[in-house]
C-alpha cells in the first residue's frame, strides 16, 4: 500500500511537472494574440480616425453643407370641386420637399443647389419635368465667383432679381404661411415669367458699403417660346435694396427674424423683355417695377414685422386663372402684411399672428384681393414650426366658365394647415 502511494505520487509529479508548462505555453500564446488583435483593432481605430479627419478637413476646407426642408399641408378650399364648383375640396399635400448642398472648390468659387418638388399630391396638378405635383426637378443650381462682397458672378438658374418676396426671401423663412397669392403662394401663380420662380441666366449682385446697399442685376431667358419669342430676345432684370439698420447681406433673406435682427430695407426693382408676341400682338414689350418697404424689429421681448410692396405691369406674359389677368394686359398689384411675434413661450414655442391684404386691378376690369390672416407656432424657429391660415379670394364681380380649383364666385375661402421642419 505506502509503495502504491508513492508510485501514485511520484506520476501525480511528474504528470504536473510535465502539464503546467504547456498550460503556461497555451496561456502566454493566447495573451500574445490577444495583445496582436488589441494591436490590429488599435491600427483599423486610427485607421479610421485618420480617415474620419481627412472626411472632415474635406468638408471644413469646402465649406460644405447639406439638409433638407420639408412642409406639410393640409388644404380645404370652398367650392374648389365638382363640375359647377359646388363641393368642397380637401387637398393633402407636400407642398415644398427640398434638398440643398452648397459649397466651395476654392475661396472664391462657390455653387449651390436644390433638388425640389412643390405640390406633390396638389388636386389637378402633375408636371413632373418640373417637380410639380409629382417628381422631382433642379430647382436652383448656380455656380459663382466672388470677387470681394461688392461684386458676385453667378451662373445657372435661380431667383429672379425683380421683388422682395420671391426675389429675395427664403421660403422657409416667411412671415405668412406663403407668398403672395399673385407671386404664386397657396394656390397662385405668378405674374412674372418663370421656371417655378426662377429664370435662367446670369446675375451679378454684392453689399458695397459694408451692406448699406445690396444690387442684383440680371440676363435671363425669360420667355422662351418661339411663337412668344421668335427672335429670342433676352431678360433684363435688376433690383436694389438701401439697409438703413442692419444688413441683409445674403442671397436668401427672411421674411420675419423672430427678433434676432433689426431691419429697415427699402428696395425698388425693374423686369423688361422686349420684342414679343402678346394675344396675338406683335412687338410687345413685357415691363414691370416695383417698390417695397420690409421692416423688422424686436420689441421688448416680442418682435414686430411689417411688408409693403407696389407693382405695376405692362403687357402681361401670364394669364391668371384666379383673376382677370390675361396676356398682354396691364394691372398693378399692391400688398401689406404685418405680424407680431409674443414675448415668451406658449408649451414649448412661441406665438406669432399674422394679416396680409393683396390686391390685383387689372386695367379695365373688375379687381381681385387676396386677404388672409393666420398663426404661426415655433418650436425651434423657422427650422420646426406649425402654421394654420385663412385665405379669401375675392372678386368684385362673378367670373363665369373658371377651370381648375377656382369657383369664379365673389368669395372663396381657403384654409391650410401645415406642418414645416428643416434642418
Amino acid at each position: 500500500m505506502k509503495n502504491f502511494i508513492t508510485t501514485v505520487f511520484m506520476f501525480s509529479f511528474l504528470l504536473w511537472g510535465i502539464l503546467v508548462p504547456a498550460i503556461a505555453d497555451s496561456i502566454d500564446d493566447e495573451i500574445t494574440a490577444i495583445k496582436e488583435r488589441l494591436m490590429e483593432l488599435e491600427g483599423s481605430l486610427e485607421k479610421q480616425d485618420g480617415f474620419n479627419d481627412k472626411i472632415s478637413q474635406y468638408i471644413d476646407s469646402h465649406k460644405i453643407k447639406a439638409g433638407m426642408r420639408v412642409q406639410a399641408w393640409y388644404q380645404y378650399v370652398e367650392d374648389g370641386k365638382g363640375d359647377n364648383h359646388d363641393k368642397a375640396l380637401n387637398d393633402f399635400m407636400v407642398r415644398r420637399a427640398y434638398f440643398y448642398i452648397k459649397g466651395q472648390a476654392t475661396e472664391k468659387m462657390g455653387f449651390f443647389a436644390h433638388l425640389a418638388a412643390d405640390r406633390i399630391g396638389q388636386d389637378g396638378l402633375d408636371k413632373p419635368s418640373v417637380g410639380l405635383g409629382s417628381g422631382f426637378a433642379v430647382r436652383d443650381a448656380w455656380v459663382n465667383y466672388k470677387f470681394n462682397d461688392a461684386c458676385t458672378f453667378q451662373f445657372g438658374r435661380m431667383y429672379i432679381p425683380f421683388t422682395r418676396f420671391f426675389g429675395t426671401e427664403s421660403t422657409f423663412g416667411l412671415l405668412t404661411l406663403e407668398i403672395p397669392f399673385t407671386q404664386g403662394g397657396v394656390r397662385g401663380a405668378p405674374f412674372f415669367t418663370s421656371k417655378v420662380g426662377r429664370d435662367d441666366g446670369v446675375v451679378i449682385w454684392g453689399n458695397p458699403f459694408e451692406g448699406l446697399l445690396q444690387y442684383r442685376f440680371g440676363v435671363s431667358e425669360g420667355v422662351e417660346s418661339n411663337v412668344e419669342n421668335p427672335d429670342d430676345n433676352l431678360r433684363f432684370t435688376g433690383r436694389v435694396s438701401v439697409n438703413l439698420l442692419e444688413p441683409e447681406k445674403g442671397w436668401y433673406n427672411k421674411g420675419s427674424y423672430l427678433g434676432k435682427k433689426k431691419v429697415l430695407a427699402m428696395g425698388a426693382g425693374y423686369d423688361y423683355q422686349q420684342g414679343l408676341i402678346l394675344d396675338g400682338m406683335d412687338n410687345q414689350n413685357n415691363e414691370a417695377w416695383t417698390t417695397d418697404i420690409f421692416f423688422d424689429y424686436p420689441v421688448g421681448e416680442g418682435a414686430v414685422t411689417a411688408e409693403l410692396s407696389y407693382v405695376n405691369l405692362k403687357n402681361s406674359t401670364q394669364a391668371l386663372g384666379f383673376s382677370r389677368l390675361v396676356k398682354g394686359k396691364d394691372a398693378q398689384i399692391y400688398y401689406i402684411q404685418a405680424g407680431y411675434l409674443f414675448p415668451g413661450q406658449i408649451g414649448p414655442g412661441r406665438v406669432q399672428p399674422y394679416f396680409r391684404y393683396e390686391h390685383m386691378d387689372v386695367k379695365d376690369a373688375p379687381d381681385t384681393s387676396f386677404p388672409c390672416a393666420g398663426v404661426n407656432y415655433f418650436i425651434k424657429g423657422h427650422s420646426a414650426k406649425f402654421t394654420l391660415d385663412w385665405t379669401l379670394v375675392h372678386q368684385k364681380e362673378k367670373i363665369h366658365g373658371l377651370t381648375g380649383n377656382f369657383s369664379g364666385d365673389k368669395n372663396q375661402n381657403i384654409i391650410t394647415f401645415q406642418l414645416a421642419v428643416g434642418f
